[in-house]
């Protein structure tokens, strides 16, 4: 992992994927660590698709003339149990962009699947397993199990997000002010998230076919990364050996001079003898 090698973390759980003690996300989420840098989920989730799904432009008007800035909503998901959203602001639309993916990163969560439609017997992890409801803001949105075949009907920005965690069949409710696209993804956002809040007994979970994350669970391999030594005790030791080398140079200065001066007496004695 060229990727691994490169980056250098700063957090606890960031350092325990780069030694190997944690080797999936669902792993990274039940540590109860902070997740802080979007390269763990860079690393964990590899294949992660991402989807604009409102740029908005915002104008405000200074001393200095007018300014106008970018506000950026993305959701990004595997298609497989697992979904983020993150909206950022900037004053390019393509670091905003590039930033919001980063926060939706952040924000990744996993989301419960199964078979709770009592119209639907095919025990497979299509849909929801119970009735959620989110909200944000105006907007509130109940989210129900559907049977196989139906799809997701729901409105094109509650598509957008249900479909990057997984779920292909859902019946939508929704009341407020729908046409405020953040308010609207965030209550859906909020209804999925609230799937893994809910508690159910072991006799529920066999009943409904729940599965919570991927239906495969992916774990990647990273090497194990030595970690540098402080320059300041490198420089320390350098130091301590130059240090220690002085002496021995002194002592061996001092050694020639005294040969030279032997010699010296040694010649004057052959001449007085003479």
């Amino acid at each position: 992992m060229a990727q691994a090698e490169e980056w250098i973390p700063k957090t606890a759980l960031g350092k325990m994927v780069v030694k190997g003690e944690v080797r999936s996300i669902a792993q990274a989420l039940r540590t109860g660590l902070p997740l802080r840098e979007p390269e763990i989920v860079d690393i964990l989730l590899p294949e992660l698709d991402d989807e604009v799904l409102d740029v908005n432009m915002v104008q405000r008007m200074t001393d200095s003339g007018r300014r106008i800035n970018f506000v950026i909503t993305v959701v990004v998901g595997n298609g497989d149990g697992y979904l983020g959203l993150g909206r950022t602001k900037g004053k390019e639309v393509g670091p905003a962009i590039r930033k919001a993916i980063d926060n939706a990163k952040l924000n990744i969560i996993e989301v419960k699947r199964g078979c709770g439609s009592w119209e639907c017997g095919c025990f497979r992890p299509h849909t929801l397993p119970f009735k959620v409801v989110g909200k944000s803001g105006s907007v509130e949105i109940t989210l129900k199990p559907a049977p196989r075949g139906v799809g997701l009907a729901v409105a094109d920005v509650a598509k957008s997000v249900i479909r990057l965690s997984g779920i292909q069949d859902v019946w939508g409710f929704a009341k407020g002010h729908t046409k405020t696209t953040v308010n609207y993804a965030y209550a859906t956002y909020d209804a999925l998230r609230k799937t893994m809040e809910y508690k159910v007994t072991e006799e529920q979970a066999r009943g409904l076919h729940i599965l919570s994350g991927p239906a495969a669970p992916y774990e990647v391999e990273v090497p194990a990364m030595e970690e540098p030594e402080p320059v300041e005790a490198e420089a320390k030791e350098q130091g301590a050996e130059g240090k220690k080398a002085a002496p021995a140079e002194k002592a061996s200065e001092a050694e020639k001079e005294g040969e030279k001066e032997g010699a010296e007496e040694a010649e004057e004695s052959g001449e007085d003898k003479k």
